[in-house]
C-alpha cells in the first residue's frame, strides 16, 4: 500500500494538511477531538497508524463465560469487552464448552499469558457446592478478579448480581394481577446461588400475594436443566400440577415452556402464561413476544469492570455483593388467568 497522502487524510477528516502533519508527527497544539478525527480518517482509508501513535494495551483482562448458546452471555461479554477496551485494556474472551476447557484450565492459560485480572460470568462461584480454593489461589498470586451472578461470602472479592428475589416478586405479582392462582417456577439445579435466591423470592411472593404456605410454594417449584429442553421438562411437570402460569429462570427455559404448552394443545397466553428471565437479545421477536424479567446487563457489566479496575489500581472496592434491580418487561406471552379476583 502506498504511503498515506496528507491531502486524502485531510479531506476525510475535514481538517487542514498542516493539522494532519502535526497529528502524524505527534506534535502538540491539536485538540483531542481533532486528533481523534485524523485517526478515524486513517482507519477509514485503510492506513495503519504510525507505530509511535498506536496505543499500547494497559494489560490483558480475562473474561470467562459459560457456553455462548444462551444469548445473555454474549450480551455480558460485549458490555465488558467494550468497557475494558475504552480503558485501554485488551480483553481475552474464554468460553467454556461441553467437552472443552474447564474453568480451571482456562484460568491456567490466562495466568501463562501474565493476565492482569479476570472477570468471571456465572462461573463455578455460582455453584454453592464448588471448591473455592481455586479462587483463593488466584488471589494469593496477586491477580484481582470480580464475579458476575453468584455470591459466596467466603471469597474476598467484589460480586455483581441481578436481584433474583426481586425478579420473582415482579413476575408473581404481575401474574397474580392477571388472575392466576397456580403459578409455577421452572429453575435450574438447586445448588446454584441464583436458583436458591429465585426460590426464596418466589416463595415469599406467593406467600405475600396469594397467601400460599411454604409447602404449597415448594410444590410449585420444578428443578430442571437450563435451556429449552429443561424448560420443556419443567413446564410439563408444573402443568401436570395444575399451574396456569409459569415463571422460568431463563428466556431459553421459557421458550421450552411455551413449546410444552403447545404440545399439549394449550394456547399461550390464552390458557397458559409464561414469563422468562434475562430479556436476551431478539427475545422480543419470539412467537408470542416473551414477557420477561430484564437483567440490567449494561449496568452490571460496567460495574464489574469498574470494580476490577479499582482492584488493579490498588484501591479495592467494598468486597460485597452489589445487587442490581431487574425490570419487568410485559409483552404478549402473559394474559388473563382462569379467574379474575373480585
Amino acid at each position: 500500500m502506498h504511503p498515506p497522502r496528507l491531502a486524502d487524510i485531510a479531506a476525510q477528516a475535514r481538517v487542514s494538511e498542516a493539522t494532519v502533519s502535526r497529528v502524524l508527527n505527534d506534535r502538540p497544539g491539536v485538540a483531542a477531538a481533532t486528533r481523534q478525527a485524523v485517526f478515524a480518517a486513517l482507519d477509514v482509508l485503510g492506513y495503519e497508524r504510525p507505530a509511535r501513535l498506536r496505543r499500547r494495551s494497559a494489560g490483558l483482562i480475562g473474561l470467562i463465560t459459560p457456553e455462548l448458546n444462551n444469548p445473555i452471555f454474549p450480551a455480558f461479554a460485549q458490555v465488558v469487552e467494550r468497557a475494558l477496551t475504552r480503558y485501554g485494556y485488551t480483553p481475552v474472551l474464554c468460553t467454556q464448552t461441553p467437552g472443552g476447557s474447564t474453568e480451571d484450565e482456562l484460568v491456567d492459560q490466562l495466568l501463562e499469558r501474565e493476565i492482569t485480572g479476570i472477570v468471571f460470568v456465572s462461573g463455578l462461584h455460582a455453584d454453592a457446592t464448588a471448591d473455592l480454593g481455586r479462587y483463593e489461589r488466584l488471589g494469593s498470586r496477586g491477580v484481582p478478579y470480580v464475579m458476575i451472578n453468584g455470591y459466596r461470602a467466603e471469597l474476598n472479592a467484589p460480586f455483581v448480581s441481578a436481584d433474583d428475589r426481586a425478579a420473582m416478586r415482579l413476575a408473581v405479582e404481575h401474574l397474580a394481577r392477571q388472575g392466576h392462582e397456580r403459578i409455577g417456577l421452572a429453575v435450574g439445579p438447586r445448588r446454584f446461588v441464583p436458583v436458591q435466591r429465585k426460590i426464596d423470592g418466589f416463595t415469599a411472593a406467593l406467600r405475600d400475594t396469594l397467601g400460599a404456605t411454604g409447602e404449597q410454594a415448594a410444590e410449585l417449584v420444578q428443578h430442571s436443566l437450563f435451556g429449552v429442553e429443561g424448560g420443556t421438562a419443567a413446564a410439563n411437570a408444573l402443568l401436570d400440577r395444575g399451574a396456569t402460569a409459569l415463571v422460568c429462570a431463563s428466556d431459553l427455559m421459557a421458550l421450552g415452556a411455551i413449546r410444552a404448552a403447545r404440545d399439549r394443545g394449550r394456547s399461550v397466553p390464552a390458557e397458559v402464561s409464561v414469563v422468562g428471565f434475562d430479556d436476551s437479545p431478539l427475545i422480543a421477536f419470539t412467537d408470542p413476544p416473551l414477557t420477561t424479567i430484564r437483567q440490567p446487563v449494561e449496568a452490571m457489566g460496567l460495574a464489574a469492570v469498574d470494580a476490577l479496575l479499582e482492584e488493579i489500581g490498588g484501591t479495592p472496592t467494598t468486597h460485597a455483593d452489589f445487587v442490581f434491580p431487574p425490570e419487568l418487561v410485559v409483552r404478549a406471552s402473559t394474559g388473563t388467568g382462569p379467574r379474575m379476583p373480585t
